[in-house]
């Protein structure tokens, strides 16, 4: 089965700044390109960190609200508090930067993304170099694809090439991504095996198995 790589749904022209960029030139840049996040690279295109909106907005929330009142949020930590008195991108910056490879796929990326809390991830190459970036939109293109596509990947690969199963055994129906098998099998044990690939490739909701049936209970 061939997964979707990210370098095929992710934005490759991406604007990034550099580590001595100064506040309100992050802050126009994130307003001028209608972004929430920008890279960070050095000299070399390396990415180094990430700046978010929520990087900038920590300096306001910082901040009194009249002057001689507390700050509005008294308790951030001794780190929190740098970054919300820093002035540039390198010192405003979540770093090192969440990345990942080209190479990559949607499942492996959506995993990462995941277990970060994260919503976008920077796509470097094998010299971290900036090459683009992926986000949870981007991924979610891939429950776009049209059933037959699906069907036709779950026949010929998973069915056909991976499991040598022929047309006549199994019949797949796939209707808004919902993947519909049926047929008979010689073993049970079969059936939880091809749930599982079936469900692996990209576009697919759900799959359903009550319409097979098998000659053997060998659980």
């Amino acid at each position: 089965m061939r997964h979707r790589r990210i370098d095929r749904l992710m934005t490759r022209e991406v604007v990034s700044v550099r580590g001595d960029a100064p506040f309100k030139e992050i802050a126009r840049t994130l307003s001028r390109h209608q972004v929430t996040a920008v890279p960070v690279v050095d000299g070399e295109g390396r990415v180094v960190g990430v700046v978010s909106e929520g990087d900038l907005l920590r300096k306001t929330a910082d901040q009194p609200a009249t002057p001689g009142d507390p700050p509005a949020v008294p308790a951030l930590e001794a780190w929190e508090r740098a970054k919300a008195e820093g002035t540039r991108a390198e010192e405003l910056m979540s770093a090192p930067a969440v990345c990942a490879r080209p190479d990559w796929t949607v499942a492996e990326a959506a995993r990462l993304m995941e277990v970060q809390g994260i919503k976008r991830l920077v796509v470097v190459d094998d010299e971290d170099r900036l090459v683009g970036i992926v986000s949870r939109r981007d991924l979610l293109g891939v429950f776009l694809r049209e059933d037959d596509d699906i069907r036709r990947e779950i026949v010929e690969e998973v069915l056909g090439e991976t499991l040598r199963l022929g047309p006549a055994v199994l019949t797949v129906e796939v209707r808004d991504g919902k993947v519909d098998l049926a047929g008979r099998l010689p073993f049970r044990r079969m059936i939880p095996a091809i749930e599982r690939m079936c469900a692996t490739v990209d576009g697919v909701v759900s799959v359903s198995s009550t319409r097979l049936t098998y000659d053997v209970d060998d659980t």
